[in-house]
């Protein structure tokens, strides 16, 4: 049988989602309390990756069962998990499903705060300019991105992702009591594109670059003409969409 699981973790402890052979990651403890749970080997496959420090208000794994899974076993998961990994709920999906392939949209927020924090630190970037970014101008560049498609100049190289284009559905800045969020939703994302672009309008807000300049960058499909990445602690996976009905079966 198969099972989709719903997720959330705070990344600051681990090398990302996916395995990693020198590194603590999401998936390897995930998999390791689950093996134990259901006494039987659980491989799960998630449905995309995180980098290192990036965290998941939602996320969701498929893999495979022997078992007759039932709902008191979350509070048993969540029992030998670590308190930054928290379980939701089981869900019973039909033999194909596919947790990152059959996602239709997944939506990302970035955070970052002005003044300095240690409470909010793990989870949102200070920005520690003389000058704050002027959001108007961001929005005005994020409003620039949904007309495109093609997204290389914000992605690694080398990441065998096949194809860089994306559909955005959308992008925009709203202030917070602490600084401004950016948020995005898009059919898929290329490694690093979201941090990648969070730079970018920065560079835009900061007065560093203009939109016509942004155009040129989208354009040029050269990572290298495209701002720094911003840090990982700010940006969090905050949705996964599938098809209506596709989750109904809730244990």
């Amino acid at each position: 049988m198969r099972y989709f699981l719903e997720l959330a973790y705070l990344g600051t402890a681990y090398h990302g989602w996916q395995l990693q052979p020198n590194a603590i990651t999401v998936q390897e403890v995930l998999d390791q309390k689950l093996s134990a749970l259901l006494s039987e080997p659980v491989y799960t496959l998630g449905c995309g990756r995180t980098d290192a420090g990036v965290h998941a208000s939602q996320f969701y794994v498929h893999f495979d069962s022997s078992k007759n899974i039932t709902d008191n076993l979350i509070t048993n998961l969540n029992g030998m998990l670590p308190i930054d990994i928290v379980a939701k709920r089981f869900v019973l999906v039909h033999d194909d499903a596919h947790a990152r392939f059959d996602a239709t949209a997944r939506g990302y927020e970035y955070r970052m705060h002005f003044f300095k924090n240690p409470f909010i630190d793990a989870q949102s970037y200070y920005f520690n300019f003389k000058n704050k970014p002027d959001i108007e101008l961001m929005n005005a560049a994020a409003a620039v991105l949904i007309k495109h498609e093609d997204f290389e100049c914000f992605s690694k190289a080398h990441t065998g992702s096949g194809t860089s284009i994306c559909k955005i559905n959308y992008a925009y800045w709203e202030q917070t009591p602490e600084g401004f969020i950016f948020k995005i939703s898009a059919n898929r994302f290329l490694r690093n594109m979201v941090r990648a672009i969070v730079g970018t309008l920065l560079d835009v807000g900061i007065g560093r670059i203009n939109l016509a300049d942004l155009q040129i960058i989208l354009e040029s499909r050269n990572r290298s003409k495209a701002g720094t990445s911003v840090p990982a602690n700010g940006l969090a996976l905050v949705s996964v969409d599938y098809p209506i009905g596709y989750l109904a079966n809730e244990l």
